[in-house]
């Protein structure tokens, strides 16, 4: 045979592979774009830190999510994403595709965890929850202390009671406590300062600092909606008279692990900073954690002349103007006598 004949066979036959080639590739990309891994949701694939592509793509396999992975890896290079994929947890949902997969990872779009911080709670229930939640890394020592937490999140020297915004945060697996509680304190930060700065105006308070204090109270007196305001303007009237605040929460909280439920008189006349029944003024601190609806009441109190609420033991309370319309509504809803 001719060494032109020869030349003409290899020649036919590299481009015959050629072609194979180009149909080999062709169908294992369209196969990695449009076949789902599962037809149900499987458990979440999990990328560590520094791990390759290479790696991957033979986790895939050996867990029959795929059938190749030198096509997935040849796929990735070849569309330039090999080196560009994040670490994180993914999930492996119904219907999604390997190169669906891919750019999930190059893109970070991490499973995310959630958190609620509950309005009302104390900082010791807010580490408490983060304590227990299992996909959140815990760096902070248990019975941490108050000011080692501040100090940690950056905040040193600052009280620890309130400085948390109650909202529900979202995060992926291995996010820390530090992390989180840094960020429930600078969104408390920024929303703080936002409405202290279209507070109303004349005010009583001197600072966001107070503004936050008042706010916790409010939010512990009421969870109706309705009557934060009313209640911010029977404690801002009751500041600018002069009077004490005489509420309840604040001489709970002073109380610490010694109340058990039941409030009394002896409590009432129990001096410690934080009973407004024998100080005038706001507590030193905040008392619990206060959302955004009761800072912003603190902020606008409604206008009007009550000076005293009770509740009426349904969550609601009965405003008065006078101390005389007040102990008629004491008789009434707390010792059940009657009109």
């Amino acid at each position: 045979m001719s060494r032109r004949r020869v030349g003409l066979i290899a020649a036919a036959l590299m481009a015959t592979l050629a072609v194979v080639v180009v149909v080999v590739v062709t169908s294992s990309v369209r196969h990695l774009e449009t076949a789902p891994m599962v037809r149900s949701d499987a458990a979440p694939l999990t990328v560590e830190r520094g791990s390759s592509f290479a790696r991957v793509a033979d986790e895939l396999a050996e867990r029959d999510l795929i059938d190749h992975p030198l096509a997935l890896r040849l796929y990735a290079r070849w569309q330039d994403l090999a080196n560009r994929i994040q670490a994180g947890e993914y999930a492996i949902s119904a219907g999604l595709t390997a190169a669906g997969l891919v750019q999930r990872m190059v893109h970070g779009r991490v499973i995310e965890y959630e958190i609620t911080l509950v309005e009302g709670w104390r900082v010791d229930e807010v580490l408490a929850a983060i304590r227990r939640h299992p996909q959140i890394r815990q760096t902070l020592p248990a019975g941490v202390t108050h000011a080692a937490l501040m100090s940690a999140i950056g905040r040193p020297g600052e009280a620890a009671e309130g400085r948390f915004l109650p909202e529900t945060y979202r995060f992926p697996r291995g996010e820390t406590d530090v992390e989180i509680l840094r960020r429930a304190n600078r969104d408390l930060e920024s929303t703080l300062a936002s409405i202290w700065a279209q507070r109303a105006q004349p005010t009583p308070l001197d600072s966001p600092d107070e503004l936050l204090t008042l706010a916790s109270i409010i939010e512990k007196e009421t969870g109706q909606a309705a009557e934060r305001r009313r209640i911010a303007g029977v404690f801002v009237r009751r500041l600018r008279q002069g009077m004490r605040l005489q509420t309840d929460p604040t001489v709970i909280y002073g109380l610490g692990e010694r109340f058990d439920g039941d409030l009394l008189r002896r409590h009432l006349r129990t001096d410690n900073p934080y009973n407004t029944y024998t100080r005038h003024g706001l507590p030193p601190t905040p008392i619990a954690l206060a959302g955004r609806a009761a800072i912003e009441a603190a902020a606008d109190p409604a206008a009007g002349d009550s000076l005293y609420f009770v509740s009426r033991g349904d969550g609601s309370h009965v405003f008065s103007d006078t101390l005389k319309a007040h102990n008629r509504a004491v008789r009434r809803y707390q010792l059940g006598e009657g009109d």
